[in-house]
């Protein structure tokens, strides 16, 4: 990984020291093979390959295929890019990953928000969880957040969130706005007559000491994820949108030992303060919370505003080393989710059978026509001796009589006529009645034989029809779970959604490939079938016509007084 705070990238203006940055890994930049379930096997190593860096792991969901984590890094600089590497794939590690050395020590409270409906857990070493219960919510800029509006999330009145009187102090959060109200407190604190309060003001975002406020700025629209950030320093306190300065106001904060609330404004606790205006709860939602007891650098706050977003262009990933020289397909098939593989599985068994169907039935239908082709030329060839001739000797070879449907027709009606000599029929001159009832079992015989040539035919238009729907289902279920973990992960460039189209498309490109073969194959055998069929019925035609030319003229039909052999 490339951390580039360059002009063509990051472009954070000047060098901001150290930062946690967020690295988000999903399907387009990370596979999630060989990896822990737990991610306790990451490693982050400094571009010397010998460093290893702090790193907190916020989420990790290798079966969504998507992770938070904050990695330490020493120096984000402006200028020069530096690389760091991941390591992974030893399932033996012991997890390393550890909040409380992945935010320096002036980072006196930091909430992430991933752990639900509970209070808020302080990941820095000062331990200022917080003292209500947080609302969660989904699909926040950063994995999970905090809803308000029911209620102000209270924080505690530690030492370490004390703030003397013209001390510094630097507050940040990402904020998500319901609707333009006016005068919506996001933090807030008072200490006796001491004011200190950051909020939104239909639409446009202020800081408040002591009764004075910032003039208007840029404002935040509703509906949309903003980073906001006070910091004080002794002389001034400033207001940045989105990392850049906007307003500030010349002052000093007064001295806060009292606790503190997000989301609505603070009570008064001191006796006999004076009564002061109060603000409405903030509506709507918040991610990544921060305190720090000194005040950041201008582009440390850049470069979180950056590096925190859904386009993030401060951490570039570089080609997986295990999966180097993997095809452009090879990594499609790296990208697909369980989900995907479980429809491309049934894909490819209704291939498997659809063209063990279209194999067995093309040698049987051509051994049928090989067979049939003999036989006729048999027949043919014995034109003008009694018909039973073929029955009764070993002129046609036993592979011609077991493969070819003419052959049972042929059999059919040489057993027909026996059973009538076998019954005491006068068989010297054969009756219309005779041809019809011989024709009639023969007409048996061809019916039986097209539903055997039919047989598993309904599999292949069953493939047909069914394989490209199976594969739009696979498709249609792959992209929701790619937007679905684009939208959690925070993450919304095409790298992270690329893959996971990519792979969910194989599923319908699955399904044509198994459709268009049995297409073709089917159309080829039921015209071999048709073929056949058509012998059949010439057959029979050329049979009967011959049983009445020797019935007409007079001539006995020498296979009805002949015994069975």
């Amino acid at each position: 990984m490339t951390i580039d705070g360059g002009p063509q990238a990051g472009a954070i203006g000047s060098d901001a020291g150290r930062v946690p940055v967020l690295v988000r890994l999903h399907t387009g930049n990370f596979q999630f093979e060989g990896v822990s379930e737990t991610g306790a096997d990451l490693r982050f190593v400094a571009a010397d390959d010998k460093t290893v860096l702090s790193h907190q792991i916020e989420q990790f969901d290798p079966l969504l295929g998507m992770a938070l984590i904050w990695v330490d890094v020493p120096n984000v600089s402006a200028g020069t890019p530096q690389k760091l590497w991941m390591y992974y794939g030893n399932p033996k590690a012991p997890a390393s990953g550890n909040g409380q050395r992945s935010f320096d020590p002036d980072y006196t409270l930091v909430y992430h928000f991933a752990e639900g409906a509970v209070p808020p857990r302080d990941t820095t070493a000062y331990g200022n969880n917080g003292q209500t219960t947080a609302v969660p919510v989904e699909g926040t800029v950063i994995g999970k957040g905090a809803q308000l509006g029911s209620g102000a999330l209270m924080l505690p009145a530690t030492p370490s969130l004390a703030v003397q009187a013209g001390g510094a102090l630097t507050f940040s959060a990402w904020v998500k706005p319901d609707q333009r109200g006016a005068r919506q407190a996001i933090y807030a604190r008072r200490d006796g007559a001491g004011e200190f309060v950051v909020g939104i003001d239909q639409g446009v975002p202020f800081v408040q000491v002591n009764g004075q406020r910032s003039t208007p700025g840029q404002p935040v629209q509703a509906g949309q994820w903003s980073h906001l950030a006070v910091k004080a320093d002794g002389e001034r306190v400033a207001l940045y949108v989105s990392g850049r300065p906007t307003v500030s106001l010349a002052g000093k904060l007064p001295a806060l030992n009292t606790a503190a609330a997000i989301g609505a404004d603070a009570p008064v606790t001191a006796t006999g303060a004076q009564p002061v205006a109060a603000f409405a709860p903030f509506t709507g939602a918040i991610d990544e919370v921060r305190l720090s007891k000194v005040a950041r650098a201008d582009a440390l706050l850049l470069a979180d505003a950056v590096s925190q977003g859904a386009e993030s262009r401060l951490t570039v990933f570089g080609a997986d080393e295990q999966q180097a020289g993997k095809s452009h397909f090879g990594f499609i098939l790296a990208a697909m989710p369980l989900d995907a593989w479980v429809v491309v599985g049934l894909l490819g068994l209704m291939m498997v059978l659809s063209w063990a169907i279209m194999i067995g039935k093309g040698r049987s239908y051509g051994a049928t026509s090989r067979a049939n082709s003999a036989f006729i030329e048999h027949f043919r060839e014995a034109a003008g001796a009694p018909l039973d001739r073929l029955a009764v000797s070993n002129t046609v070879p036993e592979d011609v009589r077991a493969d070819s449907s003419l052959w049972r027709l042929y059999a059919v009606a040489i057993d027909e006529m026996r059973r009538r000599h076998d019954r005491g029929y006068d068989l010297s001159a054969v009756s219309s009645a005779t041809i019809g009832a011989i024709r009639a079992a023969m007409d048996g015989v061809m019916v039986r034989e097209t539903e055997r040539m039919s047989q598993r035919m309904n599999w292949l238009s069953t493939t047909i029809e069914g394989a490209p729907y199976v594969g739009l289902f696979g498709t249609v279920i792959g992209i929701m779970l790619v937007f679905v973990v684009a939208a959690m992960a925070g993450a919304v460039d095409i790298n992270s959604v690329a893959p996971g189209m990519a792979a969910a498309l194989l599923c319908t490109a699955a399904g044509l490939g198994v459709a268009i073969p049995a297409l073709f194959g089917y159309n080829w055998l039921a015209s071999r079938s048709d073929a056949i069929g058509a012998d059949m019925a010439v057959f029979v035609d050329e049979f009967v016509t011959r049983l009445a030319e020797e019935q007409g003229e007079g001539r006995s039909v020498p296979v009805a007084v002949r015994a069975r052999a």
